[in-house]
């Protein structure tokens, strides 16, 4: 498991190989020894001195990043000896580190990838993704590429992009010619260009892809174009044909509880919070999470139980949200449609009893079996308050919880 991390970005590399586009040469390495022996091999196969260290974590931002027990290493460096590859693989690999996206814990280094450093003309951005407005894929490009696309966004918009893409047949040659004319690339690239423009929504579309962000999208000063970083996320709802991207996902760099909610069918997200909420459906969740902050509490979660909403489900839900010492309430929401209200208030009653439940909690229902589930709630003796109205519930648990 520890490796395919690192395998991951490896395998994302060879993957846009595949498509046709152009990627640095690069090497998986697990320690100090690996990163230098990866050095050497690179610096014979290019005759370049210079190459990148990246650290491996499921995060962006990694090169504006900081270890914790490092706080002078970012985690993408320079290096143009095996000596300095094989300290800096070994001080990254084991150690902690925090990005914009990690949160202030960080995440642990699992591995090193080691690539050759190419030379660059011009740094663009391309992503591609599904626009819900049109309902069609959306190719965002733009000039002005690197680590910090989101400034761009915020302090030149105009410097950004959009072209909606009609097919899912692939990209028109008009259309991608358009599309690498944005890019600022020279006019010996822009054939190139054009060419990695649709062998990259090829992959989007082929790979059951909700994202491929390629930042930045680089012209080399030979006039190649290469993919020097990539994000591909993949639609879940498609593992059962895209075997081979999801067997390189992995959960150690993810939430183990996060992990252990989806084993059981839950969507779980932890927040800062300290009310929980356990919800059945996204969108109900999200509105939870805004009327539990509307009245003015701060949500621990999102917990989306979907169409699983069972005793046993529920149970686990309960024990998920109550490993967070921070939480001191909980709100239930649930909508009963294909979910029967007293199979929930089945597994709430059980997982009071059985967890030993000193904290608040309110319950909402609405739907099949909802009285009976009300009856329930009441009989049962314990710290359960039953609600037929979200506003009430909302306000209630608010009320109920201490602050946090």
């Amino acid at each position: 498991m520890l490796r395919s991390c690192v395998q991951r970005e490896f395998r994302s590399a060879q993957l846009l190989k595949q498509y046709g586009v152009g990627v640095p040469r690069g090497v998986p390495a697990f320690d100090g020894a690996d990163a230098a022996k990866a050095v050497k091999t690179l610096q014979q196969e290019t005759g370049k001195p210079d190459v990148m260290v990246k650290a491996q974590v499921l995060s962006g931002g990694r090169g504006k990043g900081h270890f914790l027990n490092h706080p002078e290493l970012n985690g993408v460096r320079s290096v143009s000896s095996a000596e300095e590859a094989s300290k800096l693989a070994d001080a990254m690999i084991g150690s902690k580190l925090v990005t914009k996206q990690t949160g202030a814990g960080g995440k642990t280094v699992s591995a090193v990838y080691v690539v050759e450093k190419e030379g660059t003309l011009t740094e663009a951005y391309l992503a591609i993704m599904f626009d819900r407005a049109s309902q069609k894929p959306l190719i965002i490009a733009s000039a002005q590429g690197g680590m910090d696309i989101e400034g761009v966004a915020a302090e030149n918009p105009d410097a950004i992009k959009t072209f909606t893409i009609h097919s899912f047949d692939g990209v028109p040659d008009d259309q991608a010619k358009e599309i690498a004319s944005v890019l600022g690339y020279s006019p010996e690239a822009q054939a190139q260009a054009a060419a990695a423009v649709q062998n990259l929504y090829k992959l989007f579309i082929e790979r059951d892809s909700t994202q491929v962000e390629i930042n930045p999208l680089t012209e080399t000063p030979d006039h190649q174009v290469m993919a020097m970083d990539a994000k591909l996320n993949f639609d879940d709802n498609a593992a059962f044909r895209q075997e081979e991207v999801f067997s390189w996902r992995d959960p150690t760099q993810e939430d183990p509880d996060e992990v252990e909610a989806a084993s059981y069918g839950l969507n779980f997200i932890k927040l800062d919070g300290n009310i929980a909420n356990i919800v059945n459906g996204a969108g109900l969740a999200m509105a939870t999470m805004d009327i539990i902050k509307l009245y003015g509490g701060k949500p621990a979660n999102f917990l989306d139980c979907g169409g699983t909403a069972t005793p046993e489900t529920i149970e686990k839900a309960f024990e998920l949200i109550l490993r967070e010492p921070s939480v001191n309430a909980i709100l239930v929401n649930i909508f009963g449609g294909i979910v029967r209200c007293d199979y929930v208030a089945e597994g709430l009653i059980g997982a009071s009893k059985k967890l030993n439940l000193d904290i608040p909690v309110v319950v909402r229902l609405q739907g099949t079996n909802m009285q009976k589930a009300k009856q329930m709630i009441q009989e049962s003796g314990l710290k359960l308050y039953p609600f037929e109205d979200l506003d009430p519930a909302a306000e209630k648990v608010v009320a109920l919880a201490p602050p946090s």
